[in-house]
């Protein structure tokens, strides 16, 4: 049985964020995790981090208004992800409305992941040099192209690296880098997404060109926070931690959508997923949006997901969003089979005494081992590496994997040991704390199995591989009400900072079926009911209330004929 754990809440400092005006529940909220004072919580546009604090942020800005005042060619080299198409989509929004009428040739260029691979290689340099470029930009990318670099460098094309992933011991000899991961770099978030590198490159951009006189009344300064819709989409959806600064460009760019202010990429990607933009929310960004326009980077080609977020027709982009909906679609179809395939192969081995899950299989889609190691990482508890076959122009035998970390292993510093531990073993890797990617050859899977697991038991204690869901403890019932509900929607959840999870015993008055998977409650907490729904009920798995439950739950507005109740979302249920 999964423990439920309740969050501390330092007392002082959740009296602290009443006196300074915080709403009691959100102050106790708050202080469960590690706010210490209201100004925190400030997510209003001057409390951001300064561009100037962004190591070679400055750099690059002399470098790409150099570009613009030259009428250079500058081609962007994005990532096949939602992070890098919303960066694509920002550099090239805010490079043109910058250079104005004078001239300057703004492009992208976006490797396709079944062909090229990942990153700034010398082969997507090579197709880059047919547009005749004079400068090539990476969005969430390159810091890793050591190759990919010098092969530009060859050619006398200059290269911006963007990028936020972990540098590895030696650098590109690109003519800048910009990552807040840089050993020099002392900027406080370190949890920049590549659409956040790239949207304080392009602030400092603006604040170069406004030095060197460059708006005038015919070419006057953009307002860069048009762009914030996409900004808070690429960093929801590439699940980086949500740090104050983070919250503050998330903060922004939903506000702006719910005002309607948005690019008519994004308004079309909700109007697919059937979302009202007025009721955005980050769970609406990460599962909702994000993965439509992942899809096209999992399944086609990235390019049609870019195309949504430039295009100025609303016809147009409603139509390419309707088919990332249907690319979605067979994502989902995909990743299914997939997952009961690998499930069905775990129940035939033991995995309790194991630390690590690897696996692979021939016929799995390599646009799908990251959710799918995303999925049984949720249902294990443990970290796990995917991996499918390499089919690209280069692939030579190789299969690629994508990996899924729990809380108390640092995933890339992992492959980092691996590497160290068996020298040729990893051809490349790269990645974050939480997830990373890896290829290996098809005939080295079971050495790398075996080593995985072997370091991924010297790094996790017994109690990092117990998993354990934290909650906020019970919920006052006089808080079960819409005005609550409208209170925790309007704040910024996400990694590192997790929506409201609350704990409570119930007395059950009432219990059906909906749609024959779906469970419905009538819940009695004192003198308060309430409506409850426990998704995708597994009867078999021995949940079937009885008189009395104890639940881990969300609060959510359930709207039927224009009224609105609140009811309660059961994450987690026992008898």
């Amino acid at each position: 049985m999964t423990p439920l754990q309740a969050r501390k809440v330092p007392q002082s400092i959740r009296q602290r964020l009443e006196q300074q005006g915080i709403h009691p529940l959100l102050a106790r909220l708050y202080a469960a995790r590690g706010i210490q004072t209201k100004d925190e919580v400030d997510y209003s546009f001057k409390s951001l981090l300064p561009p100037a604090r962004l190591a070679h942020a400055d750099e690059a800005a002399r470098l790409l208004a150099d570009a613009i005042e030259a009428r250079a060619r500058i081609l962007i080299v994005a990532d096949y992800d939602c992070d890098g198409a919303t960066a694509c989509a920002v550099g090239i929004h805010a490079i043109k409305a910058m250079s104005g009428n004078a001239g300057t040739q703004i492009d992208y260029l976006t490797p396709n992941r079944f062909i090229h691979g990942y990153g700034l290689t010398p082969e997507i340099v090579a197709l880059a040099a047919e547009r005749k470029p004079d400068l090539i930009v990476t969005v969430d990318n390159g810091i890793a192209s050591l190759a990919g670099v010098a092969a530009a460098n060859e050619l006398g094309i200059s290269t911006l690296i963007t990028d936020h992933h972990l540098p590895g011991d030696a650098l590109p000899d690109a003519d800048c880098i910009v990552n807040p991961n840089l050993p020099e770099c002392d900027f406080p978030s370190k949890c920049l997404a590549g659409v956040g590198v790239l949207f304080y490159v392009m602030l400092a951009l603006r604040a170069e060109l406004r030095d060197r006189g460059w708006f005038h009344a015919e070419r006057p300064e953009p307002n860069l926070a048009s762009l914030l819709d996409l900004v808070a989409l690429g960093t929801v959806a590439d699940v980086v931690q949500l740090d104050g600064n983070n919250r503050i460009l998330v903060n922004q760019g939903i506000k702006r959508l719910r005002a309607g202010q948005m690019t008519v990429g994004i308004r079309a990607l909700f109007q697919a997923a059937g979302v009202a933009p007025s009721k955005a929310g980050s769970l609406d960004l990460g599962f909702r949006i994000g993965p439509r326009l992942n899809a096209a980077g999992r399944l086609s080609d990235m390019s049609l997901g870019i195309e949504c977020l430039l295009t100025g027709d609303p016809a147009r982009a409603l139509n390419i969003a309707q088919q990332l909906d249907a690319l979605n679609r067979e994502r989902k179809t995909i990743e299914a089979g997939m997952q009961k395939q690998a499930l069905d192969a775990i129940d035939t081995i033991s995995t309790s005494g194991e630390a690590a899950i690897a696996l692979f299989d021939p016929a799995w889609h390599k646009g799908v081992v990251g959710l799918l190691a995303a999925r049984i990482k949720d249902r294990h508890h443990r970290p796990v590496f995917a991996f499918a076959r390499d089919d690209g122009e280069s692939a030579d035998g190789q299969i690629r994997g994508s990996g899924r970390a729990i809380p108390g292993l640092h995933l890339r510093d992992a492959l980092d040991l691996i590497s160290k531990r068996a020298p040729g073993l990893l051809l490349h890797f790269g990645g974050h704390a939480s997830a990373a990617g890896a290829s290996i050859r098809e005939s080295d899977f079971s050495r790398f199995q075996e080593i995985f697991i072997q370091v991924a038991s010297e790094l996790l204690s017994p109690a990092d591989l117990t998993r354990v869901i934290e909650t906020d403890g019970p919920l006052e019932s006089g808080y079960f009400s819409p005005n609550i509900v409208h209170l925790l929607e309007n704040e910024v959840w996400g990694q590192g900072f997790p929506p409201p999870l609350f704990e409570d015993e119930f007395s059950v008055e009432s219990q059906r079926l909906l749609k024959e998977k779906h469970l419905k409650l009538r819940l009695r907490k004192g003198d308060a009911r309430i409506d409850a729904i426990r998704f995708n009920f597994d009867a078999a798995a021995g949940e079937k209330p009885g008189k009395s439950i104890r639940a881990a739950y969300r609060l959510e507005i359930n709207e039927y004929n224009g009224v609105q109740t609140p009811q309660l979302i059961i994450e987690h249920m026992e008898t």
